[in-house]
């Protein structure tokens, strides 16, 4: 998190990155107005944000009780709600660091130090003043919700008169969708309250009113408006809520509908996003754009190169002895796994430190291992190349090897050009291949997508388990169902969950995890045993499971999980970032988990590559 004083750059609209990112072009007839609806729902926040600090200086005082504090924080969350699809739009980061950012320690980088910093805003308080220690941190409520309102009035005084119109406008009420999905209604937004579905619905009602304002107060897209909040009024149980129902009949054809505002939302690759505004479906292949994880620009790529880089993945060659490849540990027939706990090193009666990854969407992540030390694919592949008991050899050893292949030469100069065969060329040749591992056409890809009209009713129970009551959403983020983290897609999550050595064991693995990555501008405590989060597509052809591989099955994990993780276990586990507490799953409930995690299967890429 930064400073508020080193935030300010984020209040000029159109001059930060984050905003470039959303500018698009607009004709010359093209009117801007001053939409009172945006003026109305930053102007309501201001004045709860200042009624919640004197609330807070109240109960810190011993004025007022608890519950009364509570109540103000749920009605600030719900004005912040209504003006978040703005807010979120021209700031992301300082609405991240200051207004609702995950309750989790985080880093800031002072020179080449990493200093550990305490997460503030609108979810930190919502996990706070629902807590059990609500009436023992009064001192710290007080002093978050001055925070907050520090932030807030700095914000709002640069902003004046906002402006949001045309494809801006549709686009961020599509990022809003997301949001609502993905973080809103999963109870990652509400982890006290579990308040995400009036949240929602309060969200869908302020850009329900600047959509009629700025678009039509007529037609498809208000009707969906209508019956979403509808929906969301007639149905507030967070456990029974049908989140699939939800998301099939309104949340999906609002974000088609919104993508057609004034003709197609037109593509672009960001420097800022991974999303693909041009997609139809937050389920759809497209949703994300690989290439912005990649040194390999999408121009650049084509069939002779990915081709190419299939023939590196499975030529064993590449490696010192001439015995392992890419393929080695990550094998097609297996979802590009190895089946093994650890895989195999290239030194004999020895393994790796840690399991084997599917490569099905790994393309999709910001970092890669399981500790982060990667940057880029492309720096993944280095780690390997190098690594004593991997590949064991050198970029100048490789290249000499594909030199003296006539057939390498012919092939990188058919695909790259005159450079031919070059460390980057080498590299992006691998990255284009793995690029294309894509796994979004499972069976509940095209059920949610309305390709399919069936599912089984265990695989949708599963679904809003997943999505709700379970909380395996608020790590496992849609639609990668991973740690890559919405609406932007741009930043990997790690969590600390106190994997046990095995599943009967009374003692967490001893692996540090990503505090010993080596990325030292990093190293922080608040990292010791944090692993990144993988994703559980395709989980079904995977196993075994977590970073030490000790758990062979699907039903091991839900159990560990069940149980809150090895602090729920009553195990010492420092800054767990995993909720310790018991989801009280009933064995019903756990085969649907299962039945939605098998539905998500889609290997076609081994067959299609293999």
């Amino acid at each position: 998190m930064k400073m508020i004083s080193r935030q300010l750059k984020y209040i000029t609209l159109f001059l930060t990155a984050s905003t470039v990112f959303f500018l698009y072009s607009f004709s010359s007839r093209e009117t801007y107005t001053q939409p009172s609806t945006l003026k109305t729902l930053i102007t309501s926040l201001n004045t709860d944000i200042t009624h919640l600090d004197e609330v807070a200086q109240l109960y810190k005082a011993g004025k007022i009780p608890l519950d009364t504090l509570q109540k103000t924080v749920s009605q600030t969350r719900l004005s912040y709600k209504r003006a978040e699809f703005y807010l979120a739009f021209y700031f992301p980061e300082y609405t991240n660091d200051h207004f609702n950012g995950a309750p989790l320690l985080q880093i800031e980088k002072e020179g080449t130090r990493p200093k550990v910093v305490t997460p503030e805003g609108l979810q930190v308080l919502d996990e706070l003043v629902y807590s059990d220690d609500a009436p023992e941190e009064k001192v710290q409520i007080g002093a978050l919700c001055k925070k907050l309102h520090g932030a807030y009035i700095d914000l709002y005084d640069g902003i004046g008169n906002p402006d949001m119109t045309g494809v801006n406008g549709a686009t961020a009420m599509r990022l809003q969708l997301i949001r609502i999905f993905s973080l809103g209604i999963t109870g990652f937004d509400t982890p006290g309250s579990l308040n995400g579905l009036t949240e929602a619905k309060e969200s869908l009602q302020a850009m329900q009113l600047f959509y009629e304002e700025q678009f039509s107060k007529s037609g498809p897209v208000n009707t969906l408006f209508n019956e979403a909040i509808g929906y969301l009024g007639d149905n507030t149980d967070f456990d029974t809520f049908n989140r699939l129902e939800f998301f099939k009949k309104y949340i999906d054809p609002l974000y088609k509908q919104l993508g057609e505002v004034n003709g197609q939302v037109p593509g672009f690759i960001s420097n800022e996003s991974a999303w693909n505004s041009k997609s139809t479906s937050v389920f759809a292949e497209d949703f994300l754009n690989p290439y912005f994880f990649t040194n390999l620009k999408q121009e650049e790529d084509n069939t002779e190169i990915r081709a190419l880089g299939r023939s590196l993945f499975y030529d064993p060659a590449l490696s010192e002895e001439g015995t392992v490849s890419c393929a080695t540990c990550h094998q097609p027939e297996k979802a590009f796994t190895d089946g093994l706990s650890k895989s195999a090193s290239n030194i004999q009666g020895k393994t790796v430190l840690r399991n084997a990854p599917t490569l099905l969407n790994a393309a999709y992540a910001d970092r890669y291992f399981y500790d982060l030390r990667a940057f880029t694919l492309e720096q993944q592949a280095e780690h390997v190349i190098f690594n004593p008991e991997e590949f064991n050899t050198a970029y100048s050893i490789i290249l000499k090897k594909l030199e003296k292949n006539q057939d390498y030469v012919s092939r990188f100069k058919k695909a790259f050009g005159k450079k031919g065969i070059t460390r980057e060329n080498f590299s992006k040749a691998l990255a284009s291949y793995v690029m294309s591992l894509k796994s979004f056409n499972s069976p509940m890809d095209k059920f949610l997508r309305g390709e399919t009209q069936y599912i089984s009713q265990e695989a949708q129970n599963g679904l809003n388990l997943f999505m709700g009551k379970a909380a395996c959403a608020t790590c496992h983020f849609a639609p990668t169902f991973a740690g890559l983290v919405p609406p932007l897609y741009n930043e990997n999550e790690s969590e600390i969950l106190g994997v046990l050595k095995d599943p009967s064991s009374k003692s967490v693995d001893s692996d540090s995890g990503r505090i010993d990555n080596e990325v030292y501008t990093e190293y922080a405590w608040i990292y010791e045993k944090s692993f990144k989060t993988s994703t559980v597509r395709n989980a079904e052809k995977t196993a075994p499971y977590f970073h030490n591989g000790a758990y062979k099955t699907l039903e091991e994990v839900i159990d560990f999980y069940n149980e809150g993780g090895g602090a729920g276990m009553g195990l010492t586990v420092k800054n767990q970032t995993l909720a310790p507490d018991k989801l009280n799953l009933t064995e019903k409930e756990k085969k649907e988990l299962i039945a939605f995690i098998k539905a998500l299967t889609d290997t076609s890429a081994a067959t299609q590559h293999h």
